[in-house]
């Protein structure tokens, strides 16, 4: 991989994090588009993955610092809670890491048409879930504490599991689903961002344990230099795209995004 492509690949996935038409489906069309070496994409895909979600607790570290506290007084109040059901909404996405990574790398380096059809399962979703929201005016169940109940927290964990399928964005069908699970949708918002803190954080501990071992090297399969250069770029953009993105997100009707994905879906399906 060169560096420019790095850069591209890395303003790519730090624009498109937090918007709900899928960050991993847009960095493998352009790496197609870019001919960019397809040798260690994963590393470098989990590598700008890690970018972003440094720029989500830069974004969120009053609420970030706040659940800190909380726990540290070590008993159970909205803070801990509040963080129990993050941890309970990872659960589905590292049992998916533990026992399907080697299907999910092949995913990645298969067909185009593969992020075609998640981009279609994320706009079939966004749509269900925009027109849910305009039938019913109050939640589906109770509020549970911080907005959410454990249920709830597992549900969106699912969706954020199937998510790790290219094409399918993981804040468009944790976002999707938490509304139609009931969750209101600025409570979803926040936790749709700040429950993918575990699973990325899990996943870099576990390259660089594999680096202290010996067992891999750093940057293997795509150089240190456009490694550092993608991680830098997706920061950046991460850091902007996440301040201006929330609020809307949080506002926009999802149709508009479910269209979206679907042109760029058939613009695959009739280019590949």
């Amino acid at each position: 991989m060169d560096w420019w492509q790095a850069i591209l690949l890395g303003l790519v996935q730090g624009l498109t994090e937090f918007l709900p038409v899928s960050s991993s489906g847009h960095l493998c069309i352009f790496e197609e588009l870019l001919g960019a070496d397809a040798d260690g994409f994963m590393d470098f895909t989990v590598a700008v993955h890690l970018a972003t979600v440094l720029a989500t607790i830069v974004v969120f570290w009053s609420a970030v610092w706040k659940l800190l506290k909380g726990l540290f007084k070590f008993k159970y109040n909205d803070e801990t809670d509040y963080i129990c059901k993050i941890l309970v909404s990872a659960i589905p996405v590292a049992l998916v890491g533990f026992l399907f990574k080697d299907q999910v790398e092949a995913l990645f380096g298969g067909a185009l048409w593969w992020v075609g059809i998640g981009l279609c399962v994320t706009a079939l979703l966004l749509l269900v879930s925009d027109q849910a929201g305009k039938r019913i005016k109050t939640p589906a169940v109770k509020d549970g504490r911080n907005g959410i109940t454990y249920w709830q927290a597992l549900t969106v964990g699912v969706a954020q599991a199937v998510a790790v399928f290219p094409g399918i964005s993981r804040s468009g069908s944790t976002i999707a689903t938490g509304l139609l699970s009931g969750v209101k949708r600025e409570n979803m918002a926040q936790f749709s961002f700040l429950m993918v803190l575990i699973p990325i954080l899990g996943e870099q501990c576990l390259e660089l344990l594999k680096v202290f071992t010996g067992e891999q090297g750093f940057g293997a399969g795509v150089g240190v230099l456009p490694l550092a250069l993608g991680f830098a770029a997706a920061f950046a953009s991460g850091l902007f795209a996440c301040k201006v993105m929330i609020a809307l997100v949080k506002k926009a009707r999802l149709q508009w995004f479910a269209l979206y994905c679907l042109i760029v879906a058939v613009l695959i399906f009739i280019l590949s």
